[in-house]
């Protein structure tokens, strides 16, 4: 499939800043596979547009506060993004300026950490050991001194306002994200609209809820660079599935389960396709570089709650295959509602409006 069939024109003002004033106030675009009907709704009204009970799976990774501000010694400015940890104090992070930044370098907060430059990698991640730490654990240090990893298309300043940081710290995280689960540089977006009032609203008309845990890293952001959509290499993260979702993976049936964003359903999806026997009384741990595009089909779920994605991104094919499952026209369906979302004025990414797909 050529990657230039993932391309549309979205206008700047449709890339939302800043959430809903209430997370289930903002817009829900319904759309019927079965017939191709297309409702607008608010968030709110999830429970009527639903029309069943649903096993609802979503994921409880939490959003580490991993953009760091430092200085080297001779002053200058630098921004560590951490990534992963690999083992005590060192971390695989992105550095910013990278080129000033030599194996050996050194940055810090004066009497609040010290890290040096290990290694440097050809993709841009840098190997950093945290050498002195006020908080010893780089987890606690970022959640002292860092602050949300937002996307590059929601712009802040350096100097963020003490609003302006209190908002995106309570709102770029989900009310279910568990804090010991400190492990996204991204978060899990479709997840964002959901509140706990709302939540309890689904439970009591039948609905269940079942966690997973996906490590979502930088490589969301990565669009589709190669020319053909199946060239692109895809990144990999890590997910955990408790005992009780692995039963509902395994014994609801298909057309009853609801997966709150992509990076549930790619977990999930992962899981499903590697083990049709699977052990369902001990966690199951994995690494998913699973690619999904047309014409795949989704076996792990029968519904599906997303935000609207970027041009050119896996998530566009992700989502176009889960429209129209083993056919190739799922992603002129995703661009056709993608277009009628823009005509409605629909906010897009991050921070912007929902859908969900029956």
């Amino acid at each position: 499939m050529d990657a230039s069939r993932l391309d549309y024109d979205l206008p700047k003002d449709r890339i939302a800043q800043h959430p809903a004033a209430k997370r289930d106030e903002s817009r829900l675009l319904v759309y019927k596979r079965s017939s191709g009907e297309v409702s607008h709704l608010k968030f709110s009204d999830l429970p009527g547009a639903l029309g069943a009970s649903f096993n609802f799976i979503r994921n409880d990774a939490a959003v580490l506060k991993a953009r760091i501000f430092a200085k080297k010694p001779s002053g200058a400015n630098v921004e560590c993004l951490l990534l992963n940890a690999v083992e005590n104090s060192k971390w695989i992070a992105m550095l910013k300026p990278a080129k000033r930044l030599a194996e050996g370098s050194e940055f810090g907060v004066e009497g609040v950490f010290r890290a040096r430059v290990l290694e440097k990698f050809g993709d841009g991640r840098a190997l950093v050991d945290f050498e002195e730490n006020a908080f010893g654990d780089v987890v606690r240090l970022s959640e002292k001194i860092g602050i949300m990893p937002l996307p590059p298309y929601i712009v802040r300043s350096r100097s963020l306002s003490e609003a302006e940081r209190a908002e995106d710290n309570a709102r770029y995280q989900t009310v279910y994200a568990d804090a010991k689960k400190r492990v996204a540089v991204a978060a899990p977006t479709a997840g964002l609209h959901f509140t706990p009032e709302l939540i309890e609203r689904l439970k009591s008309s039948g609905n269940t809820f079942s966690n997973l845990t996906l490590h979502v890293g930088i490589g969301t952001f990565k669009p589709i660079q190669r020319e053909k959509v199946e060239e692109h290499e895809m990144h990999s993260e890590t997910y955990e599935i408790p005992p009780e979702t692995l039963k509902i993976l395994k014994t609801a049936p298909r057309e009853k389960i609801l997966c709150v964003g992509t990076t549930s359903l790619r977990a999930g999806e992962d899981f499903c396709r590697k083990n049709p026997d699977a052990d369902l009384s001990r966690p199951y741990i994995s690494s998913a570089s699973l690619f999904v595009y047309p014409p795949q089909k989704i076996i792990s779920c029968g519904a599906l709650i997303t935000n609207f994605h970027l041009p050119r991104s896996t998530l566009m094919c992700l989502v176009g295959a889960f429209l129209a499952p083993g056919k190739e026209d799922g992603i002129e369906i995703l661009k056709d509602l993608y277009k009628i979302a823009i005509e409605k004025g629909y906010r897009f990414f991050s921070y912007g409006d929902a859908m969900l797909i029956l």
